[in-house]
């Protein structure tokens, strides 16, 4: 790829792929411009310095979140939708928690953008715009915190290593005090088999919705 032909999602992209892979320390202009093969002049181009960069890998991933406050669905099921994207977002890009808490988010129009729509949502569930406020913000936290939280084996681990772990990790709870912790060695049996991930994200996200229905409704 040549300087005269790099996008600003093309390095926005790459960059993101980059973190999803090795970590957010490991972007810098130097080695993005090496994996695009161009020299880090052509970069600043677009971004003047890493900051920049940054927000930029974050107006382009939450590109894809919109809640059209127009549109003909009731807000539970508009509010459903945006969290699910989100949710979906976060899953594909597990740097992304890591990098919406290392810039500042409101300088991005995705962010700005969403989050008003999202105010606009909740208004008409009856919120006022700061409790609006207070509710997309636990939203977003609830997303990724599902995505960092999620049970099961470690991100990145080896497939080759995946049933030792759950073996050890069932023998491991199996072997608490039975007076004390029978939940938890009840749980244990749950290692034996493969976590179906779209259940606990499917589960978790009725969680949170049905919370914010709830007190919309209450109030």
């Amino acid at each position: 790829m040549t300087g005269d032909r790099l996008t600003k999602a093309a390095v926005a992209e790459r960059a993101l792929r980059l973190a999803d892979e090795e970590g957010l320390e490991a972007v810098t202009i130097r080695r993005l411009a090496k994996e695009l093969g161009v020299t880090p002049m052509a970069l600043y181009w677009h971004f003047k310095n890493k900051d920049e960069l940054l927000l930029g890998v974050v107006d382009h991933v939450l590109s894809g979140v919109r809640a059209d406050p127009d549109a003909g669905d009731p807000w539970q099921r508009r509010l459903r939708v945006v969290f699910e994207t989100v949710v979906d977002v976060m899953r594909e890009h597990p740097s992304l928690p890591v990098l919406l808490h290392a810039v500042d988010k409101t300088q991005t129009e995705s962010f700005t953008r969403a989050t008003n729509d999202t105010l606009a949502l909740l208004s008409d569930a009856g919120f006022t715009v700061e409790e609006g406020y207070w509710v997309a913000t636990h939203l977003l936290n609830a997303a990724m915190g599902l995505v960092s939280g999620q049970p099961g084996c470690p991100p990145g681990m080896p497939d080759a290593q995946v049933a030792e772990w759950r073996r050890q990790k069932k023998l491991q709870m199996s072997l608490l005090p039975a007076d004390k912790y029978p939940k938890m060695i009840e749980y244990a049996a749950s290692f034996e088999e493969d976590l179906d991930l779209d259940r606990y994200y499917a589960f978790c996200v009725d969680l949170v919705i049905a919370g914010v229905e709830a007190m919309a409704a209450s109030r």
